[in-house]
This record gives structure tokens, sequence and C-alpha cells, in this order.
């Protein structure tokens, strides 16, 4: 007779992880793999691919496995909310360097904080040239409120921020970003 192994709970194996048990913490990565997969499909990184939000999420799910306290959540809770904190934190920082200069207004020419950079001359007048691109195709796309939103969204404002400067529900803020992730997905797989 064949004995059969009794699958364990995330909460055992996250405590036998805890217990430097190496096996129970590859077999918690590769049971929520899917659920970090899932998650980082939702999102858009500009300049980046869906990998490098699910390796993000990966960091996440392993943060969440040596965070783990219980106290009433379920491990799978306590992970969703990991990973999606890490793969927004990824999302927002990656909006903020890689289009900090295409969202500001002033030429990178004058701006102090280009002052002591690296870049020669040729280098500034393309990355201008790049942001003006890439609000023109934005502008083109999108729709007024919607380029608003996305705009103060790409600056690092939290939903709520967005639907006090807007005076729009959070609903409709929400509807705009996820909106305008799907255009610019559209246009910059072009």
């Amino acid at each position: 007779m064949v004995e059969r192994k009794e699958k364990k709970t995330d909460e055992e194996l996250v405590r036998l992880s805890q217990e430097g048990d190496k096996r129970a913490t590859e077999e918690l990565l590769l049971r929520h793999f899917g659920l970090v997969r899932g998650i980082a499909r939702s999102f858009f990184l500009v300049g980046g691919e869906t990998e490098d939000l699910i390796q993000e999420g990966m960091i996440g799910l392993y943060s969440a496995i040596e965070d783990y306290k219980g106290k009433g959540k379920s491990f799978k809770n306590f992970a969703y909310l990991c990973v999606s904190r890490r793969i927004i934190d990824a999302v927002k920082a990656g909006a903020r360097r890689k289009n900090s200069p295409l969202n500001e207004g002033a030429s990178p020419l004058v701006e102090d904080e280009w002052a002591d950079s690296a870049l020669s001359p040729e280098d500034l007048l393309i990355l201008n040239d790049d942001r003006r691109e890439f609000r023109q195709k934005m502008s083109g796309v999108l729709s007024d409120f919607e380029f608003k939103v996305t705009t103060m969204y790409m600056d690092g404002m939290s939903h709520a921020e967005i639907c006090k400067a807007t005076g729009k529900s959070a609903k409709s803020v929400d509807n705009a970003i996820q909106r305008s992730k799907k255009k610019l997905q559209d246009v910059f797989k072009k």
C-alpha cells in the first residue's frame, strides 16, 4: 500500500521556513507563483517587462514568508498584500525614474539637477526630444482626464491624493488609470 503524504498548510510551511527549512520556502514560492504572476499581469511598468514585475512580486512573497506572524490572518491574504505592495512600489518607482524628465515642463538644459550630469549635450537634447514625444503620444491617446490622472500617478501621487486634486471619486480615478494603462500598453507595443 502506498503511503500518501498530507499536504501541509501554508501556515505550517511558513513556520518551517522561518525555522530554516529551505524546502518549505521553495514549496511556498512555487505554490504562490501563480498569485504573483496574476498580480504582476494587472500592472504596467514603463520601460519594463511583466517579468520584472514578477521578480519584484517574488521578492514581496519571500518577504511575506519571513514576516508572517499569523494573528488570525491567512498567509495567502498576507502574501497577496505584500506582493501587491511590492509591485505597486516598483511601478511607482519605475514611473518616477523613467518619466520624471518626460513629465517636467522645463528644459533639462537649464535645470540644476542636470548641471552635474555626466550626460553630453547631445544626450540631453535626445532626452528632451524623448520627453516631448512621450507626452505627445500620451496626449494623442488619452482623454484630458486620463492624461491628467496618469501624469499625477506617474509622479508618485497616491489614488487618494489624485482624488483630492481632481475632485473625482476613487472609482473614477482608478478607472482612468486602468484605461490609460491599457491604451499606453497598446501604443508602446507597436
